[in-house]
């Protein structure tokens, strides 16, 4: 007997070799057959979707949960337009801490103010607190001077704008979050993947200096875990900067690992460990993403983490200690220090299973692409972020360099994997939102950015279910809904490849079933 039985639906397998059924059959949370092999089998309950269409569940390689949890339980300022805006929203918070607390916000963009604050402005409007805005890409911040007289003298900064590592080091002064806290800013993104038809989602980097939230991360989700509060399968980042020297057998040859050698594929089918997360530049956003030749109007190129031998140095140590390697590389110069540090990797030691992940190769020059293929690199793109920012991102590249803005096409046409995530709450997290962009490459404003890039809407439903459990090695459980893989799928309210381009993003996301189950997803 079938635990479930869904019927009257499309069902959009993305399984070639039965790419459309009518009805489902679910037994302990796995499908068991499609069609004819499960009509006429009783079923302790058969579920009518009236003509829906029905995807597996969407895959989200990349997100930040604690911090989407966070950011969205925190006071914020994304909605200011005005720098003056933001420095009331800052004295009232202000007003309402203790003198010796933190005025701490989320949502600070220049771009929107047209300017940076300044540190003196920041010092007026927290009346002596110390004040900390996180900038909305993650890579910098913006404080005030009590909190520059805590840190080294010759940090650099931009009166009171921190970068990268800089910001680490401002992050570092406060005790980090509980693992109660964390467990519950966890479970609230979760929910808000489930409610956009998100079943899987690989968070990027747990326990890091520069997105990491506690040395202890890690027990956050398993405690999220324990009690309910994670209805998503997780899949974990740890950050290279975790690693360190081990004392290991020659034969091993495992220079730096976690301790116990953990790495990736531990874990079960909820809550697993993933690929190795190493930063090698900052972001678009904040103008740190490292590229090849200045940005447009300014007299600098962005910035890598750190010198290009001690990144390839903890690349190659990743790749030898066993890890999948996840390398955030935005700018085309990021990209040839991971691809040049990949290649040198595999010859000392081949791995040709390896699956390492280029995170979001935002600015992929066209000599770059067939590297991707030869070194079997995968793309794991956000296509959101050009919806959201393309306008000043095109801007900030120049006619020439826009055009290889978070490709679709080019990655495809060379053999590459192509994926796409969210890299939430930087941006919308929707996939199907970010399924709409990959085929019409249009910016929130209309503006088409790169349009020979465009891909077919099925080959960007791929990149978001097939696509995604390949990067993540889930591709025997995930990805397609055929038999034998997990019942983890959404109900769609119109089916993406009928409708005109312009409305996939607003399809309605009825249900989403997780282990066969439908599951509800609270409001934040």
């Amino acid at each position: 007997m079938l635990s479930t039985r869904l019927t009257n639906a499309r069902f959009v397998t993305m399984d070639p070799s039965r790419p459309v059924a009518h009805d489902l059959g679910i037994w302990h949370g796995r499908i068991v057959g499609l069609d004819e092999e499960v009509t006429a089998l009783p079923a302790r309950r058969v579920v009518d979707l009236q003509g829906a269409t029905v995807l597996p569940g969407f895959i989200d390689a990349h997100v930040h949960l604690a911090w989407t949890g966070l950011k969205a339980a925190r006071a914020g300022i994304a909605s200011c337009a005005t720098a003056d805006e933001v420095l009331a929203v800052v004295a009232g918070v202000a007003a309402r801490t203790p003198a010796d607390g933190w005025v701490d916000l989320a949502g600070y963009d220049q771009r929107a103010l047209g300017r940076h604050l300044t540190a003196a402005e920041l010092d007026r409007a927290g009346g002596g607190r110390k004040v900390f805005l996180l900038h909305d890409s993650g890579h910098g911040c913006m404080v005030n001077s009590a909190v520059l007289e805590l840190l080294p003298a010759d940090l650099p900064h931009e009166d009171g704008f921190l970068a990268e590592g800089a910001m680490g080091a401002a992050r570092a002064l406060r005790l980090p979050h509980s693992q109660r806290d964390l467990a519950d800013a966890i479970g609230r993104a979760a929910r808000s993947c489930l409610a956009e038809g998100v079943t899987a989602c690989a968070e990027a980097g747990i326990g890091g200096a520069l997105f990491g939230h506690s040395a202890v991360e890690l027990g956050a989700y398993q405690l999220a875990r324990e009690q309910d509060l994670l209805p998503v399968r997780v899949q974990l980042m740890v950050a290279a900067d975790r690693l360190h020297a081990v004392a290991a057998h020659e034969d091993d040859g495992i220079p730096r690992a976690l301790d116990l050698g953990l790495r990736t594929g531990f874990g079960d089918a909820w809550l697993s460990v993933g690929a190795l997360k190493v930063y090698t530049d900052g972001g678009m956003m904040a103008r740190t993403a490292a590229l090849g030749a200045p940005y447009e109007g300014l007299d600098h190129a962005g910035q890598l983490q750190d010198d290009p031998e001690s990144l390839a140095r903890t690349i190659v140590d990743g790749h030898l200690a066993g890890w999948q390697l996840a390398v955030h590389a935005i700018g085309d110069r990021a990209v040839d220090v991971t691809l040049d540090a990949i290649e040198r990797a595999q010859r000392i030691r081949a791995r040709p299973d390896a699956r390492h992940r280029v995170e979001h190769a935002g600015l992929v020059r066209p000599d770059q692409l067939a590297r991707f293929a030869r070194l079997g690199v995968i793309a794991v793109v956000q296509p959101n972020f050009l919806r959201s920012f393309g306008d000043d991102y095109a801007a900030v590249m120049g006619a020439r360099r826009a055009p290889w803005l978070y490709r679709g096409r080019g990655f495809l046409e060379h053999g590459v994997t192509l994926v796409g995530s969210s890299d939430r709450p930087v941006t919308d997290g929707s996939p199907l939102r970010g399924v709409q962009f990959m085929v019409e490459r249009a910016s929130a404003s209309g503006r088409v950015i790169g349009p020979d890039e465009g891909i077919t809407v099925d080959e960007a439903l791929r990149a978001y279910t097939v696509g995604g459990a390949f990067a993540c090695r889930w591709e025997e459980s995930a990805g397609s809904l055929s038999p034998g893989k997990r019942a983890d799928l959404v109900v769609l309210g119109d089916d993406p490849r009928s409708v005109e381009t312009s409305r996939i993003g607003a399809i309605e996301v009825v249900a989403t079933f997780v282990d066969g189950r439908e599951t509800a997803a609270a409001a934040l």
